[in-house]
């Protein structure tokens, strides 16, 4: 049986030169090839019985989607597909994570007040935590992001979240505005009671150190009956600015 599966199972010699992975890349661009071909150029070599592009579509599979894929730890890797050790996991954990930054350089440069900016830039941190994480942005006069700052971990409540946690490095970092946001765990963001007391409280507070708070913006996943995976109070007159 093994030597049946290695004589159906073409190497990528035995391929056209400009349809491999590498080579296509280098002739024809990166846009060029598919996510499995980029999967493949990561992880180099196949396994027996099975080439690299066959094992990177396996991969894809597994993990259910590129998003999916994008947001595991190594460890998550190798567990998701058999064939992919530690070395390969590893590398592809490592590309998705430099892309994931990249993005989120690029954001920081640009204006931060729009809920999808700060969407962008948070959810592939947030979307997909287990337990809900309080953030705050701090924003200078262009509205470009100084600093991010996490001030709770864990499930939102009124004691968790203090206005003084929210505004010392507000202060401190001399933001000429700020951006609340936080997750919820189970991808809807509509927001909950003491969501919104939270925000009415923290609004009074900014009120009177004179730093404004542009918006609170709630991280949830995109659903077949939640099409927007956020939510943002200022789009919907909970904040006016």
């Amino acid at each position: 049986m093994t030597g049946s599966a290695d004589t159906n199972t073409p190497k990528l010699l035995d391929m056209a030169e400009d349809e491999r992975p590498r080579e296509k890349l280098l002739q024809k661009g990166r846009a060029a090839l598919s996510d499995e071909e980029l999967i493949a150029l990561f992880l180099r070599t196949g396994i027996k019985g099975c080439n690299v592009l066959e094992l990177a579509s396996r991969l894809k599979k597994a993990a259910g989607s590129l998003t999916a894929l994008g947001r595991m730890e190594a460890g998550e890797i190798t567990r998701c597909c058999k064939g992919i050790g530690a070395a390969k996991a590893a590398t592809l954990a490592a590309v998705f994570e430099l892309g994931h930054r990249a993005v989120k350089e690029q954001l920081t440069k640009a204006d931060m007040s729009t809920p999808n900016a700060v969407y962008q830039y948070l959810a592939g941190d947030l979307r997909y935590e287990k337990q809900e994480n309080f953030v705050v942005l701090l924003l200078d006069t262009r509205r470009h992001l100084i600093r991010r700052i996490t001030i709770s971990k864990g499930t939102l409540n009124r004691t968790m979240v203090h206005p003084r946690d929210v505004f010392r490095d507000a202060i401190i970092g001399n933001a000429s505005s700020i951006i609340l946001a936080h997750n919820h765990p189970s991808g809807d963001p509509t927001p909950s009671k003491p969501d919104r007391e939270l925000t009415r409280e923290l609004l009074q507070a900014g009120s009177a150190l004179h730093i404004p708070i542009l918006d609170h913006i709630i991280i949830g996943t995109e659903t077949s009956t939640n099409t927007c995976p956020y939510f943002s109070f200022r789009e919907h007159g909970l904040i006016i600015t």
